[in-house]
């Protein structure tokens, strides 16, 4: 069976990215759209879901807190009746706090599990059912983070979570190959977004990160090239990876090329 370039289109596929009000999910919203594919956004935040919505032709945004499976169930609905049947789900919500491990609360552990973790079962279980019912294939990618495997000192409940994401898409895979339901993973590292840029204040760089092999952060849409091949005929054969889109940081395991000699080191960045 050769291979076509018509296999990487999306053309009549309906997709769901959730969290795509901006940053990565907003990346891979436009991605999928761009190769054909019918979006729908769906985000909490009404202004970011609005203007992203706005920015993809033939868009639909759906204000919703995934977190909650009421919400969840109307936006499935109301997408179904709007675009049509779901076929591709993009599991993008999620938020994070620093939260060091003796002063981690159970109420500040249950919210980063929510809002990490628990939608990707109530999206993911919701659109896999219908799709198994119509006995029709499907692509869902989960993302995750490379914090999910390794260290994350601070953010031990965040890691958890995205760790569980992990394991999550490896069984979800398993479960639904005998009915062509692929489920795989994109675990990012530092990527450009308007949320990093205001945690960091402003001073992110777009041609500099020492901690990573290839010197700099990531694009979304380097993340959501990645989306688009993975939801596409072109991986018909990937269920249950997991991609590091991350300019090599998991490959490496700390390893880094030092910003002053360039030789490999192993440590902390050199400042």
């Amino acid at each position: 069976m050769a291979i076509d370039p018509s296999d990487i289109l999306l053309t009549g596929r309906v997709a769901v990215v959730t969290g795509g009000g901006e940053g990565i999910g907003k990346g891979i919203a436009e991605g999928l759209a761009a190769f054909g594919a019918s979006v729908a956004i769906w985000e909490r935040n009404p202004d970011t879901c609005a203007a992203a919505a706005n920015r993809i032709a033939g868009a639909l945004g759906v204000v919703t807190d995934v977190r909650d499976s009421d919400q969840v169930d109307a936006a499935l609905n109301r997408t179904v009746d709007e675009l049509g049947e779901v076929s591709i789900l993009v599991n993008n919500a999620g938020g994070t706090f620093h939260s060091p491990l003796l002063d981690t609360t159970e109420n500040g552990w249950d919210a980063l599990y929510k809002s990490n973790l628990r939608h990707v079962l109530l999206c993911t279980q919701r659109i896999a059912r219908r799709l198994v019912e119509a006995r029709r294939p499907g692509s869902i990618i989960n993302v995750t983070s490379i914090e999910g495997v390794r260290a994350a000192p601070g953010y031990a409940a965040y890691a958890a979570a995205k760790a569980g994401v992990i394991n999550y898409t490896q069984t979800a895979a398993f479960e639904l190959a005998p009915h062509s339901v692929r489920v795989n993973a994109i675990a990012p590292d530092l990527t450009l977004t308007e949320g990093l840029t205001r945690m960091s204040g402003g001073t992110l760089r777009a041609d500099y990160a020492p901690g990573i092999p290839m010197g700099r952060p990531g694009h979304v849409d380097e993340i959501a090239s990645a989306a688009v091949f993975l939801t596409s005929d072109m991986a018909a054969y990937i269920t249950g990876q997991t991609l590091h889109v991350d300019g090599g940081t998991h490959a490496a395991g700390g390893w880094y090329h030092h910003p002053q000699t360039g030789r490999p080191t192993l440590g902390p960045p050199a400042q």
